[in-house]
């Protein structure tokens, strides 16, 4: 009876262990095939890509007021689907303004010039706070065929924040490099990523304080496109909001549309893409009108 009691005993010891090697143990990695989708979202505690069977964009046609960056990073976007030399992009500047919208519709418009024997580019949602796994992901984009643009959406950094070392690195400065079937395109508020008081404060403190605020604008560096959004004025506005209810076959009269308009940006103390689009929903609710 007592040889059967030691090892009952021991039966709880054993298990929490075991549960505590499980908790260290990295995630399994979850076979996917890259070609069931053309969009996903990393999980980073899954280490893996999720699908996205359909993304949340609009046609390219309805961006209106940003011709010139539109075109450039087209023009990019389609050199790297080709396999030829493209840039790291960084889309900053006002909010609402579409930034982020250009990035899934270029992406778009792209696959859709490709053959039908071509391998369609790959579009890579990656969160801001996820950043520090970004070379995970890029050894999954390293192994596979395809080609890939990874995404993060509103990229910034808090002066406490030193995960901006680690995407330094992994986008130009690491050993490894990066991969060439990859191209990484970031949105933000910031040219330089960093809050100007966090710049500021290294200048103030620091011994030689060019060297130290060299290392915060750095980051930027390794993005060769700077592609700037800024504020529309109020017939580029307009145009966005003419654009979108021609392309919905919205039924209203013009003059009421352009006053409507005009006061739903008052109220909201903007003119942007985003604000053209919230009124444009308010006015298909409105006449019952639905939105694919």
């Amino acid at each position: 009876m007592q040889d059967q009691a030691a090892p009952d005993a021991l039966l709880p010891l054993l298990t929490r262990i075991a549960d505590a090697l499980d908790r260290l143990a990295p995630p399994a990695r979850l076979d996917l095939d890259i070609a069931a989708a053309d969009a996903f979202v990393w999980q980073a505690a899954q280490r893996r890509l999720a699908p996205v069977p359909r993304v949340n964009r609009v046609e390219i046609e309805l961006l209106r007021g940003i011709d010139r960056v539109r075109d450039i990073l087209l023009d990019n976007t389609d050199r790297f689907a080709r396999g030829l030399p493209a840039n790291n992009a960084l889309l900053w500047g006002a909010r609402g303004m579409g930034k982020s919208s250009l990035v899934k519709a270029v992406h778009a418009s792209s696959n859709a010039a490709r053959g039908s024997g071509e391998r369609p580019l790959k579009l890579v949602e990656i969160h801001r706070e996820d950043i520090e796994t970004l070379p995970d992901l890029m050894g999954i984009a390293r192994a596979d065929p395809h080609r890939f643009i990874l995404f993060c959406d509103d990229l910034s950094f808090d002066a406490d924040d030193t995960s901006y070392k680690s995407l330094k690195a992994v986008l130009e400065g690491g050993i490894e490099g990066r991969p060439d079937n990859v191209v990484f395109y970031a949105t933000s508020n910031r040219r330089h990523l960093l809050p100007r008081d966090m710049m500021e404060n290294e200048r103030s403190t620091a011994i030689n304080p060019g060297e130290a605020v060299e290392e915060k604008v750095s980051l930027s560096d390794r993005f060769g496109l700077w592609l700037g959004f800024h504020k529309c004025s109020q017939d580029e506005y307009l145009e966005m909001v003419f654009a979108y209810a021609e392309h919905l076959g919205l039924r209203h009269e013009a003059d009421a549309i352009r006053a409507e308009a005009l006061e739903w940006a008052t109220t909201r103390g903007a003119r942007s893409g985003r604000t053209a689009w919230q009124y444009i929903q308010d006015l298909a609710g409105r006449l019952e009108v639905r939105i694919a």
